[in-house]
């Protein structure tokens, strides 16, 4: 790992915090806003054949979660490059 200094470690957490926070706020809305107070609503639309509502429910949020996933692993991967960490050393 590179020898980083205080600065720009607190800079590096400050980074994975907000990240981190804003992935938790579209989590947030997308599994109890989305999915779970604005269902009845929802399912007055249709995706493949079913109703909107049970669709996120059941599919939707669940393929959000792995682009979350997939999103702060590539953004963490890019910062750990910026500062020179490997994995493994």
């Amino acid at each position: 790992m590179a020898d980083l200094t205080e600065k720009q470690k607190q800079e590096y957490w400050r980074y994975n915090v907000r990240l981190t926070t804003i992935l938790l706020i579209i989590w947030f809305v997308v599994t109890y806003i989305i999915s779970g107070v604005m269902a009845g609503w929802l399912n007055q639309f249709s995706i493949i054949g079913f109703p909107l509502g049970y669709y996120m429910a059941a599919q939707g949020s669940l393929a959000i979660f792995v682009i979350e996933i997939a999103v702060y692993a590539l953004l963490m991967n890019k910062k750990d490059l910026e500062y020179g960490i490997i994995e493994g050393d």
